[in-house]
């Protein structure tokens, strides 16, 4: 018998959603290793000229106009994709889809964006029996996650939940399950034999991100930042931001021991773990992946839309807090150098609240196997609780598969 086959289904709007989705594909290799995932973003498949173009425009608006994208984001809140947004998506960009489908033969679909979700949704419509489920990729709902053919969501939070039962979708086709982080994120390093294979220093270490964009900070703020470089190490991850790498590297204040400047990299777990201190604009991927290693941060005011929305679930969880005023970052370093000369070490994990501690990074994942195998799964507990409880899901190596 074949393996089972899980396509995911995502589109390159940011860098968050492909990411979650090559984070489950990870995770359920670790969890069911006999289950072949393959992760697709649909209209650069099956569009590879016309897409990055989109793309690059999005991203253009975002940076420049970021009060337009919030008033679109807001006015269309509560709606659908309508029947002539979703049919024009399908003879545009995704004509080919159902013969992508039929080549690849998949036993589920999990979709990471909303516009493949509305596809595949439409081709259900006409037809297509295999389930599909909605990964919702933000600590928010937008109504265009939410179409009647989807079997089943997938989704962050409680909270989440309740957003999808408050829009008329049944409580049984929601299951709470996280959103999906790489296994290299499920567990923590030794932060000081990492920190001298990576060559730091040991000592406070704060860790700069902003997501696959990089990060938008003003250069203002850049040099009060660097003006720490004596007593905090700094790693500044800067993803795509290339222009920002070439500006940082020729100004004098940057070429200190204790900066580490960095573009593109896949060693991002690795750097959560010798860090201290997140600071980061609140991206639903990058704040989950911190969450899963029980490090602090700080955030960037947040784009308007769903990062707002990440950004108050984080705050009221107790992961972190906004960067309002200079004096925010200021005193967590000053914070960091006492407890440093003091001889103690910042706690890792954050226990202020039931919810800062309930994130298990591997139940979404286990999650998928349930769906895939419902009769011969070992695991139990309702997703609910466990989510609540924020145990360790036990190995899968002793479940039933069939032949």
């Amino acid at each position: 018998m074949r393996k089972p086959r899980v396509l995911l289904l995502s589109e390159g709007f940011g860098t968050g959603h492909t990411q979650a989705a090559h984070a489950l594909a990870n995770g359920i290799k670790k969890v069911s290793p006999h289950v072949h995932s393959r992760v697709i973003e649909l209209g650069k498949f099956l569009n590879p000229t016309v897409a990055p173009l989109i793309f690059t425009a999005y991203r253009k608006t975002l940076s420049v106009q970021p009060k337009l994208v919030s008033l679109l984001y807001r006015t269309q809140y509560n709606r659908s994709l309508n029947g002539f947004t979703k049919l024009a998506l399908h003879r545009i960009f995704y004509t080919q889809t159902a013969q992508v489908i039929a080549q690849l033969r998949p036993d589920i679909i999990i979709c990471t964006h909303p516009f493949p979700n509305a596809v595949i949704s439409r081709l259900k419509r006409q037809g297509l029996k295999i389930p599909l489920y909605t990964l919702i990729t933000d600590y928010d709902v937008h109504g265009t996650w939410i179409n009647p053919e989807v079997n089943r969501y997938l989704v962050s939070t409680p909270q989440v939940k309740g957003m999808l039962e408050d829009r008329g979708v049944p409580s049984s086709q929601i299951q709470i399950t996280g959103i999906p982080v790489h296994p290299d994120f499920w567990e923590n390093g030794d932060k000081v034999e990492l920190r001298e294979e990576m060559g730091l220093r040991n000592m406070p270490t704060a860790l700069l991100m902003g997501g696959g964009w990089g990060l938008s900070f003003d250069e203002e703020h850049m040099k009060g930042l660097a003006s720490w470089a004596d007593r905090v190490q700094l790693v500044f991850c800067l993803g795509s931001n290339q222009k920002m790498i070439d500006r940082m590297k020729e100004i004098p204040c940057f070429q200190h021991p204790n900066i580490r400047i960095l573009g593109y990299t896949r060693e991002v777990s690795k750097l959560m773990d010798v860090s201290d201190v997140l600071i980061t604009k609140p991206g639903g991927m990058t704040c989950t992946e911190a969450m899963a290693k029980g490090l602090p941060m700080l955030f960037i005011p947040p784009h308007p839309g769903q990062e707002e929305e990440n950004c108050e679930y984080f705050v009221q969880a107790g992961h972190g807090r906004i960067i309002d005023s200079a004096d925010v970052i200021t005193n967590y370093f000053q914070k960091l150098c006492d407890e440093q000369q003091q001889g103690t070490t910042p706690p890792r994990r954050n226990d202020q609240t039931e919810q800062a501690a309930a994130y298990d990074p591997t139940l979404c994942a286990q999650a998928v196997h349930d769906l895939l195998f419902p009769a011969t799964t070992e695991v139990t507990a309702p997703s609910l609780e466990r989510f609540k409880a924020g145990i360790t899901a036990r190995p899968l190596s002793g479940t039933r598969l069939p032949l």
